[in-house]
């Protein structure tokens, strides 16, 4: 099991890669985050072991447990999935990243409830990018005077924007809600904001994120296969 997921880390990393060469894009300019949500921790240590750093976690109290068993790991926990009003604290506490803010409501809880002793927490505005009724995120509109607001909050460093498409089997359909993320986040860019992460792209996309700009790409199926 620990060979394949190792096997199965190097084949996403070359992809990566090879991604980054053919778009023109600075070679190691995209990170991988290994989302392992669902997985059991004796496997998120088996693709640490093998090099993989950055975790990304959907379900707190899963997470909770996993982070506990693998704390004397030095690993960079990211929170990815929505968050409710009544778990923040806890997501302060213990994660380095949050990638799924998307009320002026969360991102204050974070602010407040973040430990003084921790580097400011990590944040990435998620932007409902396709207008889908069944996902959360900012409309295009709003995402600046949110960006705002949260940049100027204590505790936060605000580092770009999210976004999790429709899937299609397209190519040029894949890229094209990436190019709206990336233009919204050069508007922020002009705008004022010091951003520097784009967090899109997954395992059946993340050639179409990185040919728009993708800082870090959201990989769970290609490295631990299909979930149950």
């Amino acid at each position: 099991m620990n060979r394949e997921l190792a096997e199965r880390l190097q084949t996403v990393l070359d992809r990566i890669r090879a991604a980054e060469r053919r778009f023109g894009r600075p070679p190691g300019s995209v990170r991988l985050l290994a989302v392992s949500k669902t997985r059991p921790a004796d496997t998120i240590a088996a693709l640490a072991a093998a090099g993989q750093r950055c975790f990304g976690e959907n379900y707190l109290q899963e997470a909770s447990v996993k982070m506990a068993e693998l704390a004397a790991l030095d690993l960079e926990w990211h929170f990815i999935g929505p968050i409710q009003a009544n778990k923040t604290r806890l997501i302060a506490e213990a994660f380095s990243w949050v990638h799924s803010v998307d009320r002026p409501k969360i991102a204050e809880r974070l602010s407040a409830q973040r430990p003084e002793r921790l580097p400011p927490l990590n944040i990435c505005l998620q932007v409902n990018i396709g207008r889908e009724p069944s996902k959360h995120g900012l409309e295009e509109a709003e995402t600046l005077a949110v960006a705002r607001a949260v940049s100027a909050l204590p505790r936060l460093r605000l580092r770009g924007l999210m976004a999790i498409p429709a899937p299609s089997s397209a190519f040029a359909a894949q890229r094209e809600p990436f190019a709206r993320l990336r233009a919204l986040q050069e508007r922020l860019i002009a705008a004022g904001l010091a951003l520097d992460t784009l967090s899109m792209g997954m395992t059946d996309d993340l050639e179409a994120a990185i040919a728009e700009g993708s800082t870090l790409t959201r990989i769970g199926t290609a490295l631990f296969g299909p979930r149950a």
